[in-house]
């Protein structure tokens, strides 16, 4: 890469790699001691010209929730380059390595820019619903709960309350990453400067009749008048319930409270419960967005991790242009045990990397790709066990940007 070097970063990189991604994405950041604590710079690839950092990409250590399992997955975050130094190919060198070298099967992120990851292999294997509620048309939901079931939590100690309910929600749905204690932390912070306008977060729990919390929301509010009166915005952040009785009281008291004019929600799965206890479906103003794109950088690997709907005997004809042992023919076969490995027999399904890893959360089917060319079934039947046994009874979802 001419007088360019690509190496891993040192622990006192940390300001200058924080800096230039916020120069990429252009906004304004400032180090924090608990950002020192959370980087990686072992995971943390930076080039540089000279003394000076001009590109870079993180992979954070985490755990991420599949059909079936909790698996390790590499979660990147902070790719960018400097202005100075774009169309270089310097992007195109940070995240080709960084794939080859994460020691996870799979590899996740957000993409600021989706046209930029499926050239590497990413696909997006999981989709977001984005509401904007009109409180006004919605109505209430048709639940009621009793007083003293719902509540606020203070930050304080909120972490042992609300982790074991994340954790649980990973069992049940794919697509949603673990959090450390430092993540928690972070995801708890709460500076004034950083609340654009709107209230202190609050932390909404419900109980059981036990007094367990079994489900928590995190949300903000902010004042709006119109020339009617009041409107104000109602700013949901995450809402997790494991039992649906926690479910409905969150959403009662959400979308109930007073004063209110919208509710807006980022983070919704496609499947999302929601859209059963109103009675004025469009009122919701949904839109559907990309949000969690899934690269396999261990095919035999990945595919052993997850779990399957149904018993499946397939030989996948895999083609990876970046990384060479992933291309070639995988039989993979899953009943009580699941395993994948090389094989010499013929393929049932032809496809590259990047259709795998769209489907890998069992929120897509192969046979999307197939309409397309992208997927090719030699075998009759193919298609459809494989669309059997790579889909999920409830939707992938990823409940933040990392």
């Amino acid at each position: 890469m001419n007088e360019l070097s690509v190496r891993a970063a040192a622990a006192g990189d940390y300001d200058e790699v924080r800096a230039l991604f916020a120069g990429a994405m252009m906004f304004d950041s400032s180090p924090t001691e608990l950002g020192r604590r959370m980087f990686e710079p072992e995971r943390t690839l930076v080039v540089a010209d000279g003394p000076d950092i001009v590109g870079t990409t993180q992979a954070l250590t985490g755990e991420l929730s599949v059909p079936g399992a909790l698996v390790p997955a590499a979660h990147v975050t902070g790719v960018g380059v400097k202005a100075t130094h774009r169309r270089r190919g310097i992007m195109s060198e940070l995240i080709t390595r960084q794939l080859r070298e994460v020691p996870e099967a799979i590899a996740v992120l957000w993409a600021s820019e989706s046209g930029i990851y499926g050239r590497f292999g990413y696909g997006a294997a999981a989709y977001g619903m984005s509401y904007e509620i009109d409180l006004h048309r919605v109505g209430p939901p048709n639940v009621r709960t009793r007083p003293g079931e719902v509540s606020e939590l203070p930050a304080d100690g909120a972490v042992k309350e609300l982790a074991p309910l994340l954790r649980a929600l990973q069992e049940r749905r794919p697509g949603i990453s673990g959090r450390s204690d430092l993540q928690w932390q972070q995801r708890l912070e709460d500076k004034p400067d950083d609340r654009g306008g709107k209230t202190a977060r609050q932390i909404l729990v419900h109980r059981d009749e036990s007094g367990a919390v079994d489900g928590y929301a995190l949300w903000r509010g902010k004042m709006h008048w119109i020339a009617t009166g009041p409107a104000n915005e109602v700013h949901l952040e995450e809402l997790v319930a494991i039992d649906p009785a926690a479910y409905r009281a969150l959403w009662q008291h959400l979308l109930t409270l007073d004063l209110a004019g919208t509710l807006e929600f980022g983070f919704a799965a496609v499947d999302e419960p929601l859209q059963q206890l109103i009675t004025t479906p469009t009122a919701l103003n949904r839109r559907l967005n990309e949000s969690l794109w899934l690269r396999v950088t261990d095919v035999p690997r990945a595919l052993e991790q997850r779990r399957y709907a149904v018993a499946v005997d397939l030989v996948l004809d895999v083609t990876d242009e970046l990384i060479p042992a992933n291309t070639g023919r995988f039989r993979l076969t899953a009943g009580e045990t699941v395993r994948c490995e090389l094989t010499d027999a013929p393929a049932d399904l032809s496809l590259s990397i990047a259709e795998l890893g769209a489907t890998y959360l069992g929120g897509r089917h192969l046979a999307e790709f197939a309409t397309t060319g992208r997927v090719t079934e030699h075998t009759p039947g193919a298609l459809r066990q494989a669309g059997a046994a790579f889909s999920w009874p409830v939707a992938p979802v990823s409940l933040e940007i990392f």
